[in-house]
C-alpha cells in the first residue's frame, strides 16, 4: 500500500514538473490567432542575418506583417491549433534559424518585398563564395602605389593613367565554391565591391485563399540585376574587340586607341634609332 502511495505521489510530482507554463500556452494561442487571421503564412530563413539587418527589415514591414522568431515546438503547436485547411503541411518545413511571418499580402508579393529589402555586404576572407566574383575593366579611384601589386597578384592587368589605377581587362578573381583569400577580400574592399546580399530568404508559404503550400518563392531582383550587369560588361568587352562604336564602348575604344598609339610611337622610335645606328655604321 505504501509503495502505491509513493508511486502516486511520484506521478503527481512528475505531472507538476511537466506542466506547461501559462506564458507558453498564451504565446501558442497568439501564434494560432495570427495564423487564422491572416491570409499568408510564411517561413523565411534568417541564417547568418545580423541582428541589425533583421530589426531593420522587421520595422519596414511592421505596418503590413507580423514577424516573429519562435521555438520549433511552439510553432508546431500553434499550427496544430489552427483551424485552416491543409495548414498542417507547414509542420514539415519547420527548422532552425527561421522567422515566422503572418500577413495579408500575397505570398509572392511578400517574397518580392523581402527580396527588395536585402542589403549588400562586403566579402570576408575565409568565406565560401556562392557566385563567380568578377572585377570589371575600367578606371578606379585607387592611386598608383602598393595597390598595383595587390591587383597584379590576383591576375588583374592594370595600367596607371593620370595617377590612378585603371583595370585593363575584366577578370573573375573568385570562382563559385572557392574560399575567399585575404588578398581577394582586401582588393574587393579597396574597389568597393560588395558581391553578397543578406536578408530574409523565403522558404515556404501557405495561402489561405487557395489553401495551398508554395515552396518556389524566390524572386531575387538583385541577383538578376547583377547577372544583367555581368552580361553587359562581357558584351561591352566583346564589342570593343570588334571595334563596335556606341556610347557604351566609346570611352574604352579611346583607351584602346591611346594604348595602340603609345605602342606605335614606341615602335617608330625604335625603328628610327635602329636606322640611325645603321646609318652611322654605313658612314664609317
Amino acid at each position: 500500500m505504501a509503495s502505491l502511495k509513493k508511486s502516486k505521489v511520484a506521478k503527481e510530482q512528475k505531472t507538476e514538473k511537466r506542466k506547461v507554463p501559462e506564458s507558453k500556452i498564451k504565446a501558442v494561442k497568439e501564434l494560432a490567432k495570427l495564423i487564422d487571421s491572416n491570409s499568408t503564412i510564411m517561413f523565411a530563413s534568417i541564417k547568418g542575418l545580423p541582428a541589425k539587418n533583421f530589426q531593420k527589415i522587421k520595422k519596414s514591414l511592421s505596418d503590413r506583417s507580423e514577424i516573429k522568431v519562435v521555438k520549433k515546438r511552439m510553432l508546431s503547436k500553434a499550427i496544430e491549433e489552427s483551424k485552416k485547411e491543409n495548414i498542417l503541411l507547414l509542420k514539415d518545413f519547420i527548422k532552425e534559424d527561421i522567422a515566422f511571418i503572418s500577413s495579408n499580402i500575397d505570398a509572392f508579393e511578400l517574397s518580392a518585398t523581402l527580396s527588395d529589402s536585402k542589403s549588400s555586404v562586403k566579402a570576408k576572407a575565409g568565406q565560401e563564395s556562392n557566385i563567380d566574383i568578377e572585377v570589371e575593366a575600367g578606371p578606379t579611384d585607387l592611386p598608383a602605389g602598393p595597390a598595383v601589386s595587390e591587383l597584379g597578384a590576383l591576375g588583374l592587368q592594370v595600367q596607371v593613367k593620370d595617377g590612378k589605377i585603371e583595370i585593363r581587362n575584366p577578370k573573375v578573381i573568385v570562382k563559385k565554391g572557392q574560399i575567399i583569400s585575404e588578398g581577394a577580400a582586401s582588393v574587393m574592399g579597396k574597389l568597393n565591391i560588395m558581391p553578397f546580399y543578406v536578408g530574409f530568404i523565403p522558404l515556404v508559404a501557405y495561402d489561405s485563399n487557395s489553401k495551398s503550400i508554395f515552396t518556389e518563392l524566390t524572386m531575387d531582383k538583385l541577383a538578376t540585376i547583377e547577372l544583367i550587369k555581368s552580361m553587359f560588361a562581357k558584351s561591352r568587352t566583346f564589342a570593343v574587340s570588334l571595334n563596335y562604336l556606341s556610347k557604351e564602348t566609346l570611352s574604352m575604344l579611346f583607351a584602346k586607341a591611346a594604348s595602340h598609339e603609345r605602342a606605335l610611337n614606341s615602335f617608330i622610335k625604335l625603328e628610327e634609332t635602329n636606322s640611325a645606328d645603321l646609318g652611322e655604321k654605313n658612314g664609317q
